[in-house]
């Protein structure tokens, strides 16, 4: 049972933008955070960015300024419009909803590749 379908990535030159996108199971957006991770090529996964149900906003210190996390939830998605792109910024992208404390799962989705060319 698919929870999380993210789609938006792709290659782009340095400088470009993506916006990536996180549909979500109503069950499981809800008005919980949401986060973005992302895993580049021998790296571990780390945290973008995360919202929380409440529209507050935290991004790690690499991303402050260029990358915007925002959600719909009429449309239970989430967003990373991602501006001035880097060739580091070259990563799996994940979409995460961490939902342990209320029961059930930790759910990722399947990731989406982002490829940012010099």
């Amino acid at each position: 049972q698919v929870q999380l379908v993210e789609s938006g990535g792709g290659l782009v030159e340095a400088g470009g933008s993506l916006r990536l996108s996180c549909a979500a199971s109503r069950s499981i957006f809800s008005t919980g955070t949401m986060a973005w991770y992302r895993q580049g090529p021998g790296k571990q996964r780390e945290l973008v960015a995360l919202i929380t149900g409440g529209g507050m906003t935290n991004y790690a210190d690499s991303v402050k300024g260029r990358f915007t996390i925002s959600r719909d939830n009429a449309k239970n998605t989430v967003y990373l419009q991602m501006n001035t792109l880097k060739p580091e910024d070259t990563a799996v992208y994940y979409c995460n909803a961490d939902r342990r404390g209320f029961g059930m799962n930790n759910y990722w989705g399947q990731g989406t590749q982002v490829t940012v060319s010099s």
